[in-house]
């Protein structure tokens, strides 16, 4: 990869973009009365924890992504952008699939396809010009 990849840097300004969402708008919107409700603290505890881990692989992943997209080198790990890529694609299926089972547009998967696909995109083009 001796040039900058379009791809994997969009893909991870969206990926950053998802995690800024998640980190302000999901703490005020889901989070914040989660924590107000009547649930079980076992609950609203794990349920938390599970948020953390979310928020957690948002940042990790928008860093690999952009660090790889910028980075000049002749052997980046492609195994791990098309990990990344498949995962996110994963990701966003339980969305879809909730938003036509329940008649509303749950939007997550307005970001975390298209980090998928740029991702998937990206190291093919990496593999292409290996």
């Amino acid at each position: 990869m001796k040039t900058k990849n379009l791809f994997l840097i969009i893909g991870g300004l969206i990926n950053l973009f998802t995690f800024l969402l998640h980190v302000i708008g999901g703490q005020i919107t889901l989070i914040n009365p989660l924590l107000n409700s009547n649930l079980v603290l076992q609950t609203k505890t794990e349920l938390l924890g599970v948020w953390h881990m979310v928020t957690i692989i948002l940042m990790g992943t928008s860093t690999i992504l952009l660090y790889l997209g910028f980075k000049r080198s002749k052997k980046p790990n492609t195994e791990l952008l098309s990990f990344i890529g498949y995962l996110y694609i994963l990701f966003s299926i339980p969305f879809i699939i909730n938003s036509m089972a329940y008649g509303l547009l749950v939007p997550q998967w307005i970001l975390l396809l298209p980090i998928g696909v740029l991702t998937i995109i990206g190291t093919k083009k990496i593999n292409r010009n290996a």
